[in-house]
């Protein structure tokens, strides 16, 4: 038996089961499956195989294994633990130096591995104790690790960019690209940010101790800042330099930063056979939840679409007559809410689908939305309640760094990233110039 149902009733049911708490990709399944059989009948089991092959079978989403793989084996490979090192040994004579280093390390880190939680974590183990023994205020801290561990989200090579790639079906190459301007922009702002702060409270962000300075010196200075800057130096140029050149797409390129990585952690001595077994292993894991979400929110999509969801919503915004301008608002503070609540991968595959189709209709750049989305989804880890990246930093924080330490500390961060959204809505060249001076 067939029955017809507004199709919003399918985000009512997705909300109210969330909020209960249970798993994102299952909750997603279950519910296509008993609306799909309520709408399609026993046809919407034939329909289903065939969407998730397409879905599974699309090249492009194989850059998403290969590219976390990347990631984690440069998180073995001590590449992390020898930048923050050097970089505060650089800035060390500066106010705020150490929150600086944090910063560029943790730029360094996004262009060569992109995988949030691997910093995030890395570089609370490593830098945030010294931050705090050196009189660092607690607030600018963590503030500073987690937004910096968060840049790699919109600084390529970023899965979040290939995820809306896929899904709203624009090249991943031309995200790369668009994304560069914005997510160096917010780079530079927290720069700015951490050298107003320390001249503002000198006492809370002050230079490193003299003594520890005068190691640093002479021929050694160089070796050390050479073996520190060239290997992730040398990878960014290998991923992004095949793409942008257009010698490899992003899925040959994720191929190539995944075997350079190996490279350099055997050239670290840090390649074994646990080492490779814990890097298959969360790779398996990481990739296999991406893909569980992404089949149930296929699914989502097949019946939403079956129950004419796409058409209701379209009907209902054209004929308000509302602006692509006041539209794009709209999504956009719908997508800064959901992200205190859901992580980026179901706004990408549960939102992105539903509102594509509408801005096409209305004539909107899908890579310019695109960029936006990656800029606004990247709040999704800074935002309380459920911010991974706070909850990945409060994981190995030690006990004085309290939660509403790191809530503090997020918020000019947070307010940074809204600043760039802002820039990038109003002046889309910041997203699509670069694309358009390379073609």
């Amino acid at each position: 038996m067939i029955i017809e149902l507004n199709p919003m009733i399918l985000f009512v049911v997705l909300f109210l089961l969330l909020m209960l708490g249970f798993p994102v990709a299952f909750t997603l399944g279950g519910i296509s499956l008993f609306f799909g059989y309520l709408t399609f009948g026993m046809d919407f089991f034939n329909l289903l195989p065939l969407r998730v092959w397409g879905v599974m079978n699309n090249y492009v989403m194989l850059a998403v294994p290969l590219f976390v793989y990347m990631g984690v084996m440069l998180e073995k490979s001590g590449l992390a633990e020898e930048l923050l090192e050097t970089m505060a040994l650089i800035f060390g004579k500066v106010k705020g130096g150490l929150a600086l280093s944090v910063i560029i390390v943790g730029m360094l880190l996004a262009a060569s591995t992109g995988i949030v939680g691997a910093t995030v974590v890395t570089m609370g183990l490593l830098s945030l104790p010294t931050m705090l023994k050196r009189g660092y205020s607690p607030e600018l801290s963590t503030g500073a690790i987690v937004a910096s561990g968060t840049l790699g989200q919109i600084i390529p090579p970023s899965i979040v960019l290939v995820l809306l790639g896929s899904v709203m079906n624009v090249p991943v190459g031309d995200l790369f690209v668009g994304a560069i301007i914005p997510g160096f922009s917010l780079f530079f702002l927290y720069l700015i940010f951490v050298a107003v702060f320390a001249w503002v409270r000198p006492k809370s962000a002050p230079p490193m101790p003299a003594e520890m300075m005068a190691r640093f010196t002479g021929k050694a200075k160089w070796i050390k800042i050479g073996k520190a800057f060239v290997p992730p130096f040398f990878l960014m140029v290998a991923v992004l330099g095949t793409i942008f050149t257009g010698i490899a797409s992003p899925t040959e390129a994720a191929a190539v930063g995944a075997l350079g990585a190996t490279i350099m952690t055997l050239a670290q001595k840090k390649l074994d056979l646990p080492t490779l077994r814990s890097v298959m292993r969360e790779t398996t894991l990481l990739t296999s939840m991406v893909f569980i979400i992404l089949i149930g929110a296929t699914a989502f999509g097949l019946v939403f679409r079956g129950m004419g969801g796409d058409h209701y919503l379209s009907d209902l915004i054209l004929s308000s007559d509302m602006e692509p301008h006041h539209f794009l608002w709209i999504v956009m503070v719908i997508v800064f809410i959901a992200g205190f609540f859901i992580d980026f991968i179901e706004i990408c595959f549960i939102i992105v689908p539903v509102v594509a189709p509408i801005f096409i209709h209305m004539g909107v750049d899908l890579t310019w939305l695109a960029i936006l989305l990656a800029v606004n989804l990247q709040t999704s880890f800074l935002t309380p309640p459920f911010g991974f990246a706070l909850f990945y930093l409060k994981g190995v924080a030690p006990p004085s760094v309290t939660t509403n330490h790191i809530y503090k500390g997020i918020i000019p961060f947070i307010l940074i990233q809204l600043f760039v959204l802002f820039l990038v809505i109003e002046f889309p060249w910041l997203a699509t110039g670069l694309i358009d001076w390379l073609n």
